[in-house]
């Protein structure tokens, strides 16, 4: 039965229809957010995957380009793969719903997000993630929702809630924010140096839309809701817990837990694993799912004694980072390079500059954006944890990791006037041991100022933790967790910025919401973090950027044209630029502004390129020289090419200061020679002389006495 409900949110209507498309869905909600429509399903498998240990949850975001009246480029006119945008909508969704499914659930799960129509005002994204909680919400599957979330800008102080297009443009901030009834589920923000105190005003203030959502969306539920179904538990039989203390001894399991060294820690396990092994041989069902059993003892065994003990498995203080290192100039030919190590995470970071035409060109649904100057690319390769298996190209993870440190650097970068590069900054990773996104941020900072980018001022990025008892009162905040403390944890909550402010967070966590308190901890400590990190072992590295670039990167000098002789630098089917290329081996970009970037290695032949160009636009006037080469000779004189389709003759009386007999007793075709203009006649003839006393001549400026 089709039913409609409607509130308004953020000065525009929020439509969900139920039961209008998609009926064989477990839920569908078709959403209108203005003229967007995003059409967003839930669905689950009748019965659990066989052999898996964790919740098989797929999120989906499709973008479909006739959204936005467009046709894909290319020879295959349908859609391809999710684009960037795509998949980093995916994680956001995905990330504040994963914990709301019940651990134990292994019915694989899909939430389909299908962008129909885009308002360029509201946002797509937003309203696939609303649809999403809609859908999970009112299905038969399993879900302790429902959420929601909400985007928030600022602008000249105000929070802006759910900005539109113009206001994002203008905005220090684009937050992120989902929650539950009580507590806030996910963060994601990037900003311009907002001062903590502000980002998390702003945060509470999202979660207090949140609340007005969720109300709208339990009428929903409460007209269109189905009972959601009884499932299989794969939960562990307590049975078997009960069995591997007897063997190993909680006193045996902390021993072989905690240690610094991440190989140390994982024979241990892998020996206590041989020995329950071997004493449950005869038990098929125990052998199936022991691992699982050894993985939720060892992290009951974790969370006990840090939030009891305030131990940490490799015997840090609560507030304690691990042993920091900062490198640069690793590469010599890159044009800057940068490494970061904390504990057993590094990262090698290299910087590489590029004229602005080789900024990345963006096909999407976003119309205001359609090229990025600045990319930083995440890679995540099996040797870096001690594992073996080939490389397959970035995955959704490397893709996010990517984004997240790019994001935290955009707001320092300088803009293209000051810097006419596109930049790309690429983070290996070398060494991993929790939080490599956020020495990524720190490696490429010092990769970027290595290379001369002028940025203006450091990045650093952090990591915190958390473990969590009973109550909202009984929890750890962990400052730099390692990947231990991530994945028996409770929440990864990463802060990039800079001394003034935060420029980017992202919060994942497995527990039903922070309170605010756990929050404002979290990001005070990423701050008091952040600070010692650039204070006292970024900044005795480099604590500012080079004031030249490497010999090997490209050099750019940057003039500007009057937009209306484009066409004569470009010349007809590209031949006058063509030329220049190819005479002095540099590359040439103008955009319909008339800013000319002339880029290449060697200075000479950037000048030679600069001063042609600055020849062709310029208007030629008597008492000018110039240099040039000799096109062709008559009888009576040589014509000189100025500047391309630009020549001169010199008449043969011009040639010289003595009497020259015939013209090529002085020049000859192919020479280069220094003229000067004499006149510009009616017609557009330019009439000069080569005579040294011409040249040597100074030219009086003409008055109206004169005259």
């Amino acid at each position: 039965m089709y039913k409609s409900f409607s509130m308004e949110l953020g000065g525009r209507t929020l439509t969900v229809d139920v039961g209008r498309v998609a009926a064989q869905a477990n839920g569908a909600a078709f959403m209108h957010y203005g003229d967007t429509v995003v059409l967003s399903t839930a669905t689950a498998s009748d019965k659990p995957r066989d052999g898996i240990d964790f919740f098989p949850l797929s999120v989906e975001y499709e973008e479909k380009l006739y959204a936005v009246g467009k046709i894909p480029g290319g020879f295959n006119k349908r859609e391809g793969k999710a684009s960037e945008n795509a998949i980093l909508t995916s994680r956001v969704i995905d990330r504040p719903m994963r914990p709301l499914f019940p651990k134990d659930y292994r019915n694989d799960v899909t939430l389909n997000n299908l962008v129909m129509s885009v308002d360029p005002d509201c946002s797509p994204e937003l309203t696939a993630m609303l649809g999403s909680a809609i859908a999970a919400s009112i299905s038969d599957i399993p879900f302790d929702g429902p959420c929601a979330m909400t985007q928030i800008g600022l602008i000249d102080g105000e929070f802006i809630v759910n900005p539109t297009s113009d206001q994002k443009k203008v905005s220090e901030m684009a937050l992120t924010v989902a929650s539950t009834r009580e507590k806030v589920i996910m963060i994601e923000a990037g900003a311009k140096e907002v001062p903590e105190q502000t980002m998390i005003d702003a945060i509470f203030k999202a979660h207090e839309i949140n609340q007005q959502v969720i109300a709208f969306i339990d009428t929903i539920v409460a007209e269109c809701g189905k009972p959601k179904h009884s499932y299989e538990s794969c939960a562990v039989p307590e049975e078997l817990f009960a069995a591997i203390r007897e063997l190993v001894p909680p006193e045996e399991m902390e021993e072989a837990v905690f240690t610094d060294e991440k190989q140390k820690r994982e024979e241990n396990i892998r020996a206590i694993t041989e020995r329950l092994e071997e004493a449950f041989a005869e038990n098929e069902e125990w052998l199936a799912i022991l691992g699982e059993a050894i993985y939720q003892y060892e992290k009951k065994t974790v969370r006990k004694m840090i939030l009891k003990d305030h131990k940490r498995p490799d015997g840090r203080g609560i507030k304690e980072i691990r042993p920091l290192a900062a490198e640069i100039d690793l590469l010599p030919r890159v044009h800057g390079s940068g490494m970061f190590t904390r504990g057993q995470t590094q990262i090698l970071n290299a910087c590489t500059l590029a004229p602005l035409s080789e900024a990345q060109r963006l096909d999407g649904l976003d119309e205001n954006e359609t090229s990025k100057r600045y990319m930083h690319h995440y890679n995540f390769p099996s040797y870096s944890v001690g594992e073996t298996k080939p490389s397959r190209g970035p995955g959704r993870r490397e893709i996010g990791h990517g984004a997240l440190a790019e994001r935290a650097l955009v707001p320092v970068l300088p803009s293209e006037e000051e810097f006419p590069y596109a930049i790309r900054t690429v983070s290996e990773t070398m060494e991993s041991n929790g939080s490599t996104s956020q020495a990524s941020i720190c490696a490429s900072t010092l990769s970027l100022m290595a290379a001369g980018v002028p940025i203006k001022t450091m990045v650093a990025g952090i990591s915190c933790g958390l473990v969590t008892g009973e109550t909202d009162d009984d929890y750890i905040v962990l400052t730099d967790i390692q990947g231990l403390e991530d994945f028996f944890g409770d929440m990864d909550f990463k802060v990039g910025g800079t001394h003034k402010g935060i420029t980017a967070i992202q919060m994942d966590i497995k527990i039903h919401g922070l309170t605010r308190p756990i929050i404002e901890e979290a990001i005070a400590r990423c701050r008091e973090a952040r600070l010692y990190i650039m204070d006292e072992i970024m900044a005795p590295v480099i604590s500012e950027p080079r004031k030249s670039l490497s010999k090997y990167a490209p050099k750019i000098k940057q003039i500007t044209i009057d937009p209306q002789k484009i066409g004569d630098v470009v010349g007809k089917q590209g031949k006058v630029i063509n030329k220049i290329i190819e005479e002095t081996g540099v590359k040439i970009d103008i955009d319909d502004s008339g800013a000319v970037n002339v880029c290449g290695t060697d200075e000479a032949m950037i000048d030679k390129a600069v001063a042609i160009i600055e020849s062709i636009v310029t208007e030629i006037q008597p008492g000018m020289i110039f240099t040039g080469k000799v096109a062709r000779i008559m009888n009576f004189g040589a014509f000189v090419e100025l500047a391309p389709n630009k020549d001169g003759m010199i008449h043969i009386s011009k040639l010289s200061d003595r009497r020259v007999g015939k013209v090529e007793d002085v020049v000859n075709i192919g020479d280069e020679v220094t003229v000067k203009v004499i006149e510009v006649d009616k017609m557009g003839r330019i009439n000069l002389s080569m005579r040294p006393s011409d040249l040597a001549k100074k030219e009086e400026p003409k008055t109206e006495d004169a005259e």
